[in-house]
């Protein structure tokens, strides 16, 4: 089964170099058998975003998630040690807390009660006199960490795999942009709110496909567009996108791109007032003062879309938003999105500025993702007639200079997908 699903791996991509022609097969996003092979494959020893520091800043908080189909409780313990366990009692596998978050010093599960603390240990077992008295001999009862868990400037990712490469080796050059980012808080990015949590009726890579796709925006939030040009009187109007398309390696990929709106970070548009300005010239030359004018610039007035092979996003754009989804079924994916800012913000005009950019555009009810999902579930939906019109065309920019509206970010997943599917992994 390993090397038939590697052979259909191989045959879901189509490469003309003469003709400068790249294609997907419609069937990858169907096939039943390529989909076990993505969860047992990449799902199963790729990184995986868990969560951000600053969800659980209190020693006991907590938090429960599924990632990649498995039950997991994200954590930081009495000590303040930030860890992650599998959400699955040692005993007889109940979940062992069915709770969303909270804070806790001590689990309990509720089929029979065994107890443990929020650092994994298991210090109470039903009626444990009946039990021999090695059962329990060098923690084999604890709760079970995920096999590899690391973090990078906030960003917690696990691994299945135990014995996978480093994190930092596999953001490879991802890790400069997020860098980017996360160096426009002075003092660190938090979590606005809670994650936000929907799902879509279509494949998990075409939400990936969709995150870097920058040309569809003319064409598919017309109507985001219409409130941005009536609210600023004509005087924000999207022009010719500026940037290009990076490969960052390991399937990570970037674009990069000058802003044509507003950026709370620190690029003032007049629909926002002088007042506005007077903050964001601060904010500016604060960055200028901690990174130089060119660097400065590079972070308040270039915008950015970053995929973190294989299911996460950060969109660095009118406001910073993590975005990660887990595939449930070849035609079913559950989403989870968080808004993050930088904390000195707090109780500030630019976090209401960037507050209502997320909810306007990035949020589930704004006026761009609602139009993103109808458009990949419309693809889902096309599918059907994969059989009869077998190709998608990613040939955009194949073999050219690459710009910012190309399709090198989606030839990028591609063939990382193929590669992991194969047997060739980093």
């Amino acid at each position: 089964m390993v090397r038939e699903t590697a052979r259909k791996a191989e045959a879901s991509i189509r490469i003309d170099e003469a003709q400068g022609r790249f294609q997907v097969a419609r069937a990858a996003y169907l096939d039943p058998a390529l989909f076990k092979e993505e969860i047992e494959t990449i799902f199963s020893r790729c990184w995986l975003f868990v969560g951000h520091d600053s969800e659980i800043p209190q020693a006991g908080d907590f938090i429960t998630r599924n990632i990649a189909g498995r039950p997991v409780i994200f954590l930081r313990d009495k000590a303040g040690k930030v860890r992650c366990f599998l959400n699955v009692c040692p005993h007889r596998g109940a979940q062992v807390t069915r709770q969303r978050r909270g804070n806790a010093s001590n689990f309990v599960c509720m089929y029979h009660g065994w107890t443990f603390q929020n650092t994994g240990r298991v210090v109470g077992i039903a009626e444990a006199a009946n039990y021999q008295s090695g059962f329990n001999a060098a923690g084999c009862n604890d709760l079970v960490a995920v096999p590899r868990f690391d973090e990078y400037r906030g960003l917690w990712f696990l691994n299945y795999d135990g014995g996978a490469i480093g994190l930092v080796d596999y953001l490879a050059g991802a890790r400069e942009h997020i860098d980017i980012v996360m160096d426009q808080a002075e003092g660190g990015m938090r979590v606005i709110g809670e994650a936000l949590d929907y799902s879509a009726r279509a494949n998990w890579k075409l939400l990936a496909e969709n995150s870097m796709d920058i040309l569809h925006v003319n064409t598919l939030h017309p109507t985001y567009l219409d409130l941005i040009r009536t609210n600023s009187a004509g005087t924000m109007v999207r022009g010719k996108v500026v940037g290009a398309s990076v490969d960052l390696g390991n399937g990570h990929s970037v674009v990069e791109r000058e802003a044509s709106y507003g950026r709370p970070i620190a690029r003032w548009i007049p629909i926002w007032g002088e007042e506005a300005r007077i903050e964001i010239e601060r904010i500016h030359a604060g960055l200028v003062e901690r990174f130089g004018a060119e660097r400065a610039h590079r972070m308040a007035h270039n915008t950015r879309n970053l995929l973190i092979f294989p299911s996460l996003v950060i969109n660095d754009i009118m406001s910073v938003t993590l975005r990660t989804f887990q595939p449930v079924a070849t035609d079913f994916m559950e989403i989870s999105a968080w808004a993050i800012a930088p904390a000195e913000e707090a109780g500030k005009p630019a976090m209401k500025r960037r507050l209502t950019n997320f909810l306007e555009f990035l949020g589930p009810g704004g006026f761009a993702t609602p139009d993103d999902i109808e458009a990949f579930e419309s693809c889902q939906r096309a599918y059907g007639a994969a059989r009869e019109a077998p190709w998608n065309d990613l040939s955009k920019g194949f073999g050219q200079e690459p710009s910012a509206t190309d399709e090198l970010p989606q030839r990028v997943f591609w063939l990382a997908w193929r590669d992991w599917l194969s047997g060739r992994t980093p």
